[in-house]
């Protein structure tokens, strides 16, 4: 007779047992295990066709004590009910179990994971959050927004599929979010076992969890559903890694005065200032804080001009540089000679948390970047708005996004806690040269040492800035303020109507000006002597007699401004710069040429190159130059247009001028062009190839208050075959 032999472990013992004695162990068994399932929420035991086989792996899940065995025999129910003994490791009656019990586990997840699904897309859908704003928002979705590029509200403006979860999120911000929900569910630990659903989770984690691509929207979904993170068993270590190395504790907005010498630079700059623990206590360790950099991803072989253009109409991406602030801060301050003011954003540690997540989503998105609407200040107002639901910040400028607009706006909104100037090293210098020059004057030395002056202004030989030597550290400041906070600085549109008198004729002029500055405008938030403007146009009505010769049309375009800007950095002030000037333009000019000859709208292209020097008394105590302003330029003028003799004319000259600054409220400019024209021969009898116009001009303006002043202009010309040689006008201007 053969024996088919168990080995059963009790009590850690090895017995055979013969098959004639299983069915009394088999009937005690019975009994064992009745008694045991009432202290056991789960059975112990699984019972086949009247024979019973213990689940070890199950009593090991209940933390009973284990039964160890070599070998067994096996006992397996056939569909038709017959018995066939056959020797088995027992091994392969742990594994079936085990597969048993992970499919009732894989049953009861996936049963535990749809009822949280349904749960969540049911407060999604009655909350409506796949319209919420913010969710909208986390998207690149533009729902408030109206600007010249005409950005569409039905879809993100992200066309990266690795942005989205769902195949259809760009157009469809309801199927993002669903698709969301069923990642988060299916992440979410469910069963008892948290090591099975945390191995799992942590498997996929640096590549895969949602967590971990995008933890904003996660965090945004989360607190919006009260949903508990904690199920959530996901490392990101990459995600750690970033938030650990930038310690986000603060946001300030960090904004660098224009600086026309470099025309990409010429309005201004804004980055973020991202503070530590260690940055926040002493603000002066600015080694411990990072600065966040929007800005165009260009290319460097382009020409200036195709670079100009490409940025203005999106040919370029956008670039996100997260630096050390102190090298950042150090380019403006030294390299650019730009003071910095610096506004700490009033936001909460929670804003602060989510705004950075969000970057860290965004961070590596290739998006057009466009000079005027998506740009270094428009990203802050974005970055906030995605917080702070409620303001509408970005809407608010819709056709042009600048610098210093996006401060006062943020100032306007009590979104700026505290505000901190931080000086140029020239600015530096200059306040030494004022020192210097005071107490000369006080010791009755009314020149002084130009080698000492030399001296001071050098920045090899005197290096002195507002950053420590170590590279490292603020300096406390040493001078006062300067008048250039950008707060405090007029609206940058302005409007104007003015009524004048040219020849014989009287007019009325409207014009507008989409920005910016010039010399004669209310100073105040400004670098000294900005002259820059953009996109102006004037339209000229005039008041005709018929009954005269050579009247003007009633209705004329008088000019078109694409820009025009003059860059003074005095010789005998601390700037390093030279002093030039540019135009391109369409302006109505006299033609010196022909006899009697009308006016006419040309086209204009001009350069300038010269010197300047400050004089006067600067404000005590600061970095500012001296108020006063005399210059000369050489300068070269080519235009073309209808009605000119030959089409064209070229001309070569000379520019001098001054700008006095009478008080605080009333300035006055005067300037002499001496410009020789060249048109080419020419075999008409009446019309010269060659002349000269000089033209000399008068400004004079009176602020009213911040947004509005009153403005007198005169010009007159100096060329006997001119008939309108006069032009005299009062204007109304409203900055807004």
């Amino acid at each position: 007779m053969s024996i088919y032999s168990n080995l059963l472990a009790i009590d850690c013992t090895p017995t055979n047992i013969g098959r004639r004695a299983r069915l009394p162990l088999t009937i005690a068994g019975l009994l064992l295990t009745a008694q045991a399932q009432a202290f056991l929420p789960t059975p112990a035991s699984l019972v086949t066709t009247g024979e019973l086989a213990l689940d070890t792996t199950d009593a090991k899940s209940q933390n009973a004590e284990p039964i160890s065995t070599a070998y067994a025999e096996t006992v397996v129910a056939e569909s038709n009910n017959t018995i066939k003994p056959d020797s088995v490791s027992n091994t392969a009656v742990t594994s079936r179990t085990s597969n048993n019990q992970s499919a009732n586990n894989t049953n009861n997840n996936g049963a535990n994971t749809q009822q949280l699904l349904a749960s969540w897309r049911q407060q999604a859908e009655t909350g409506n959050l796949a319209q919420h704003i913010t969710w909208r928002r986390l998207l690149y979705f533009f729902d408030d927004q109206k600007n010249l590029i005409g950005k569409k509200k039905d879809s993100s403006i992200v066309d990266d599929a690795a942005f989205y979860l769902s195949k259809n999120g760009q157009q469809d911000s309801a199927a993002e979010l669903d698709a969301l929900l069923v990642a988060l569910a299916g992440e979410m630990v469910t069963t008892p076992d948290n090591r099975t659903a945390s191995n799992r989770a942590t498997k996929n984690s640096g590549q895969n969890s949602v967590l971990c691509r995008f933890p904003a929207r996660v965090q945004w979904l989360t607190d919006t559903l009260n949903i508990d993170k904690s199920g959530l068993q996901v490392d990101c270590p990459e995600l750690n890694e970033w938030m650990q190395k930038l310690a986000p504790e603060q946001l300030s907005i960090m904004f660098a005065q224009e600086y026309l010498d470099n025309p990409i630079s010429a309005f201004a700059h804004t980055l973020l200032r991202i503070d530590s623990k260690a940055s926040v206590a002493d603000p002066s360790q600015i080694h411990h804080a990072v600065a966040l950099n929007y800005t165009v991803g260009g290319d460097s072989t382009d020409s200036f001009l195709v670079y100009a253009v490409k940025s203005m109409i999106g040919g370029y991406d956008n670039l996100i540089e997260i630096d050390p602030y102190p090298e950042r801060l150090a380019k403006y301050l030294q390299e650019d000679e730009r003071d910095a003011w610096t506004y700490q954003l009033d936001l909460t540690p929670a804003e602060v948390q989510q705004i950075m997540l969000h970057v860290w989503e965004t961070k590596d998105l290739k998006l057009p970047y466009y000079f005027t609407t998506d740009n270094c200040a428009s990203e802050i107002l974005r970055l906030i708005d995605v917080v702070r639901p409620q303001q509408h910040l970005l809407s608010r400028l819709p056709y042009a996004v600048i610098p210093s607009d996006v401060v006062q706006l943020l100032d306007s909104e009590n979104l700026l806690a505290s505000t901190n100037y931080t000086p140029a090293d020239s600015t530096l210098r200059q306040a030494q040269l004022n020192k210097v020059k005071e107490q000369r004057e006080q010791l009755g030395y009314h020149n002084s040492a130009k080698q000492t002056l030399n001296e001071i202004k050098s920045a090899q030989l005197n290096p002195t800035s507002s950053i420590a030597s170590d590279g490292q550290t603020l300096l406390p400041r040493r001078i006062a303020v300067a008048d250039n906070n950008p707060i405090d600085r007029h609206p940058l549109q302005m409007g104007f109507i003015g009524l004048g008198e040219r020849g014989d004729n009287n007019y009325i002029d409207l014009g507008v000006r989409a920005g910016y500055h010039d010399t004669l405008d209310r100073p105040s938030g400004f670098p000294q002597f900005f002259d820059l403007e953009g996109a102006a146009a004037t339209l000229r009505l005039y008041d005709t007699d018929n009954d005269k010769a050579n009247q003007p049309r009633s209705v004329v375009l008088q000019n078109v401004n694409l820009v025009r800007g003059r860059s003074f950095n005095p010789v005998n002030s601390a700037k390093k710069g030279k002093t030039w000037g540019a135009s391109i333009e369409a302006n109505r000019v006299n033609d010196g040429s022909q006899q009697d000859g009308s006016d006419h709208l040309v086209g204009s292209l001009g350069y300038e190159t010269g010197w300047s020097w400050a004089f006067g008394t600067p404000s005590a105590g600061t970095g500012e130059m001296p108020p006063q302003l005399c210059y000369t330029f050489l300068a070269g003028t080519a235009q073309a247009g209808r009605g000119i003799n030959k089409g064209f004319r070229v001309g070569a000259g000379i520019n001098a001028g001054c700008r006095y600054q009478i008080n605080n409220q009333l300035r006055a400019q005067a300037e002499l062009q001496l410009p020789y024209w060249y048109h080419g021969s020419s075999d008409e009898s009446n019309a010269r190839g060659h002349y000269w116009q000089p033209i000399s001009s008068l400004g004079l303006q009176y602020d009213i208050d911040k947004k509005q002043a009153l403005r007198i202009n005169a010009n007159y010309e100096w060329q006997d075959r001119i008939d309108a040689k006069e032009d005299i006008q009062l204007s109304y201007r409203r900055y807004f």
